[in-house]
């Protein structure tokens, strides 16, 4: 029988959505603080195949979910990539920037990345091999747009200022940039398939900030490009796109870029995306992820109304963002029942 995520992403309307979670493998699970605690920090839990197939099984263990997504981050492709890359424990990711085009031509090849990748490559095949058979194995990397604002910007930032800063005063530069994540995240996200994965997500994390030919430009168009050579390589896999707070743009998104699914954000009701974007195809989300830590009679009712009004298309039940880890794994197993019995 064919894995019921697998059936959601091809278009088939199910009586009860497949559900995943982003960030499922985190800090919210004692299993994994114990893991990481092993591992020693962050990028060595990354890079350590046992240790990150581990992590990403430890969900699967204890909440049955039907899909699992390979536990790594989204800028291990600038670390590849030649940046310099490092976590500040309570703060995040620290990146070397790259603010110039003398900065940028200090970039390695694209072809260049699979020698630091490798290991994410292992964690899949093991993966591929310990997973239930019923549950689908999911890749992913972080979308252009969003990877090159924490390479110009060397953190994360709330408005994604300095990217926007290098997008208008060096356009061309910027566009290069682009490109070279481009091509960089085909080639990863290719590889990721070889290696196992079943369907890749592409996450837009930062997709909200992108306006008008922006947006275009800098959302759309490498996403379109992304996928479209990801099809002529590997045509029988489906890729979800997710333009964080895209709004509006949702709106013929899958259309225009070739995505099986597209991935909603909670500042957009299941009632308007079954309107406007579930009409084009399979849709996930969405959501709110404060219900994980709150959880009570409002987790309930607002999961079983998301699972109600998407349920007359193409749906995969998850978050409108990840999951936070202050929350309780107790509301991830009442969050399964209630879409369940929804």
């Amino acid at each position: 029988m064919t894995k019921l995520l697998l059936r959601a992403l091809a278009g088939e309307t199910l009586p009860t959505p497949p559900i995943w979670m982003m960030r499922q493998a985190g800090r919210y699970l004692p299993e994994y603080r114990a893991t990481r605690a092993k591992a020693g920090d962050f990028l060595s839990l990354c890079y350590n195949p046992e240790l990150a197939a581990e992590v990403t099984l430890q969900p699967i263990r204890r909440f049955g979910f039907d899909g699992a997504i390979l536990f790594a981050d989204i800028l291990l492709v600038p670390q590849a990539l030649g940046a310099d890359l490092w976590f500040v424990t309570g703060e995040g990711p620290r990146l070397s920037t790259i603010t110039s085009a003398k900065d940028f031509a200090q970039l390695k090849s694209v072809e260049d990345i699979h020698e630091r990748l490798n290991p994410i490559y292992q964690t899949l095949k093991i993966l591929s091999k310990e997973l239930p058979r019923e549950t689908t194995l999911i890749g992913f990397a972080g979308a252009p747009w969003t990877v090159a604002t924490y390479m110009i910007a060397g953190r994360g930032t709330k408005d994604q200022g300095p990217a926007h800063a290098f997008k208008s005063t060096d356009r061309a530069t910027f566009s290069v940039l682009i490109d070279l994540i481009t091509e960089a995240t085909i080639l990863y996200l290719s590889a990721q398939i070889e290696a196992g994965a079943e369907v890749v997500k592409i996450f837009d994390s930062w997709a909200g900030s992108l306006k008008g030919r922006d947006f275009d430009d800098f959302a759309l168009a490498p996403a379109k490009r992304i996928i479209a050579a990801l099809k002529e390589r590997h045509p029988s896999i489906p890729v979800i796109a997710f333009p964080r707070e895209a709004g509006d743009r949702y709106i013929g998104f899958a259309k225009a870029t070739g995505a099986d699914c597209v991935a909603l954000d909670n500042s957009v009701s299941s009632e308007w995306a079954a309107e406007n974007v579930q009409v084009d195809g399979c849709v996930q989300g969405n959501l709110a992820s404060g219900h994980m830590v709150t959880g009570g009679p409002d987790l309930v009712s607002e999961a079983q109304r998301i699972t109600r009004s998407l349920r007359g298309g193409p749906h995969i039940f998850n978050l409108g963002h990840g999951i936070t880890p202050d929350a309780d794994p107790d509301n991830v197993a009442r969050m399964i029942e209630a879409v369940r019995t929804a």
